[in-house]
């Protein structure tokens, strides 16, 4: 018994930086797939593709939780982002008769100005985390920080307004997009009913 504890600890020590686990190299493979899915997401001039490359990088996401043992916040990231935020996106494109093939309207020529604004908001929020969580220690004693009950009890004690708040974001997105598919097949009616008048 002493042998395996004695081997135990030898892994441990000889464990650093240079030598990585087969699952830290598959948390940083996941993670360079997600990346460069995010930047095909907003560099396409598809509109659906967007939505499509939308689903591999949210995915890759779902995947990076599984590999931090957080199985349940994976699988409600797969459940309620690549499931139904993902599906509304759809479902807006096509109520509101978006081109399906390539669109040179979907640029608007302030890439630097969007790049400024994306690169300032990704410093702002790396600056916030760190700053939140510099003194966090994790208990290792206590339940594990993936499972349902300490992410229940965080999200409904801690986050219930954001969580409602993104609810009804969803909600007024989807009906926003009723509303533009209504108008325009008002539109259309009136005026395939001004061509039959003028015959």
């Amino acid at each position: 018994m002493s042998l395996i504890a004695a081997a135990a600890t030898a892994a441990t020590q000889t464990h650093g930086f240079l030598s990585p686990t087969g699952v830290e190299i598959a948390f940083l493979l996941v993670g360079l797939v997600t990346f460069g899915a995010a930047i095909v997401t907003v560099t396409t001039k598809q509109l659906v593709h967007a939505a499509l490359w939308l689903v591999v990088a949210l995915g890759g996401l779902a995947v990076e939780y599984l590999l931090l043992t957080a199985e349940f916040i994976a699988w409600m990231q797969v459940l309620i982002y690549v499931g139904s935020v993902v599906v509304l996106l759809l479902f807006g494109l096509m109520l509101t008769r978006a081109p399906i093939g390539r669109s040179p309207d979907a640029d608007s020529g302030n890439r630097w100005a969007a790049l400024t604004v994306a690169v300032a908001a990704a410093a702002a929020l790396v600056w916030v985390v760190v700053d939140a969580f510099r003194t966090t220690w994790v208990d290792l004693d206590g339940a594990p920080q993936g499972t349902t009950a300490v992410t229940g009890s965080i999200l409904f004690q801690h986050w219930v307004l954001p969580f409602e708040a993104l609810s009804v974001l969803l909600l007024a997105a989807l009906v926003g997009a009723i509303v533009l598919s209504r108008k325009t097949a008002k539109a259309q009616d009136m005026n395939s009913k001004a061509r039959e008048g003028n015959r």
